[in-house]
């Protein structure tokens, strides 16, 4: 595919690029919020429901057995959730994940705010061979998702698709008619992601980036074999 900007640059981010990334955090932030909140929420529930079980005169143990079995898998599912989000805000650059791990991972953090905006979303990402620098995929996927949905009318889909290439793995956003409403959700709290900021993104991360239409591709290197965890 052809190539959109220069590709890696050595040293640090470019100013452009560390404040593509700000942006685009918060733009995130209210998926994440989601993300962090969906495991802790139903802790408090269960508590209420075991409190009033032990104030009877004869607590059903096995039920309150149950059920601090399910606040320790919440508690546990919530740590988890806030290990990956803190990975989001300060990445390690060596660690490698599979194309369709990272795009499952991505649509599931956005899938739900993009649908109150009016957007579907389809995963339609196959397995691919080799591992992808998990850093650039979610920055550069997650971004472009928020771009495109920040320049499109709504009632429009989003599929998308990743293929292998010798270079690396190519992963496209697709624009594809929806019967789906308009939305209901606000404006963006913070300011809409352009062009120049998924370019940014992409020079410091070394993707190859280009528009394909409403949508666009990107190719992201494969990792080295001797840094595939």
């Amino acid at each position: 595919m052809p190539v959109s900007n220069p590709g890696p640059r050595p040293g640090l981010p470019s100013a452009a690029a560390e404040a593509a990334r700000y942006a685009l955090l918060r733009r995130l932030a209210p998926s994440m919020r989601h993300h962090l909140v969906v495991n802790l929420q139903p802790i408090g529930m269960i508590y209420e429901v075991m409190e009033r079980r032990l104030r009877s005169a004869q607590p059903d143990l096995a039920h309150l057995h149950d059920s601090a079995g399910k606040i320790n898998g919440f508690a546990r599912a919530a740590l988890a959730s806030s290990i990956e989000v803190v990975g989001w805000l300060a990445p390690d650059e060596t660690v490698g994940t599979t194309v369709e791990e990272a795009v499952r991972e991505c649509a599931s953090l956005l899938a739900t705010s993009l649908s109150f905006r009016g957007y579907a979303l389809r995963n339609e990402a196959t397995p691919l061979p080799r591992q992808v620098r998990r850093s650039a995929i979610r920055s550069l996927l997650t971004g472009a998702l928020v771009y495109t949905t920040d320049h499109l009318e709504p009632s429009s889909a989003l599929v998308i698709t990743a293929q292998a290439a010798a270079q690396g793995a190519i992963v496209r956003i697709a624009v594809r008619p929806s019967e789906g409403d308009k939305g209901f959700a606000a404006e963006a709290a913070y300011r809409k992601l352009e062009w120049a900021d998924l370019d940014a993104l992409a020079a410091a991360d070394g993707v190859a980036l280009e528009r394909e239409g409403q949508g666009l591709a990107m190719q992201l290197p494969w990792m080295p074999p001797a840094q595939v965890a």
